[in-house]
């Protein structure tokens, strides 16, 4: 099973979103997930001004209870954090995918918004997440407003596209349209993990959402708020709820 967590960060915070993180990862294995997805920045919220501070690497001490309880729920998870690179002014977006048998992989946002720049660096993208026949291609939020993006995922085999991302409002309609394309264009699922609340400052539009691979919508979580997505592909095509979660 696959699942979106649409979780709220606490600003700067990253012992407490590690928390908050390990509570999704159980509330996510109950419903029998297999692949967990976090929004953007989820372990420090989008905090630019802080990223430099709280900028981890992927053998960071502090991120272990995640990559063991990856390990234990046999669930891989995507989290996004600010990631350090060889020195204090190399800051970088990434994701960071915990596997099954206790590796990190590291994706860097290739794409940066206006004004990211004076912060983080351009990221590298990464390997996709190979989980059985599966070939996941992740995206950190505007890697997906380019088109050549997904073209590259496409091509290159991905059986799901995943977009870790912050979305407000009032670009819902217009981000949401360009990821439910390049599922109807690439014939490729596409999974979208958004905060659920305010981070940085920004309110979050929430609605997390999954379109299956002809670009119809398969479910979306209702608005704003804490809640997980969870879908299921099967030999008659897709299934999904959604639940809220109270941490």
């Amino acid at each position: 099973m696959w699942a979106a967590a649409q979780s709220q960060s606490v600003a700067g915070d990253l012992a407490a979103n590690v928390q908050r993180h390990l509570r999704f990862m159980e509330i996510a294995a109950e419903q029998g997930v297999g692949f967990l997805l976090f929004p953007e920045l989820s372990l420090t919220g989008y905090e630019p001004a802080m990223a430099s501070d709280l900028a981890v690497t992927g053998l960071d001490s502090r991120l272990q209870p995640l990559k063991d309880m990856a390990q234990a729920l046999k669930m891989v998870t995507v989290v996004g954090a600010p990631l350090l690179g060889g020195t204090r002014g190399d800051v970088r977006i990434a994701a960071l995918t915990f596997g099954l048998g206790g590796e990190v992989s590291v994706y860097t946002k290739q794409h940066l918004h206006s004004g990211e720049e004076s912060v983080f660096k351009v990221g590298v993208g990464g390997a996709p997440v190979d989980i059985d026949a599966e070939h996941v291609h992740l995206a950190v939020c505007a890697d997906f407003s380019h088109a050549d993006h997904a073209q590259k995922a496409a091509t290159a085999g991905a059986t799901m596209y995943a977009a870790s991302v912050l979305i407000s409002g009032p670009g819902y309609v217009k981000d949401s349209d360009l990821l439910r394309g390049y599922a109807k264009t690439h014939g490729m699922p596409v999974l979208m993990a958004n905060h659920a609340g305010v981070t940085g400052g920004w309110q979050s539009a929430g609605r997390s959402a999954l379109w299956d691979e002809t670009g119809e919508p398969v479910a979306e979580i209702a608005g704003a708020g804490e809640g997980l997505l969870v879908a299921t592909r099967g030999g008659s095509g897709w299934s999904a709820r959604t639940l809220t979660v109270s941490i």
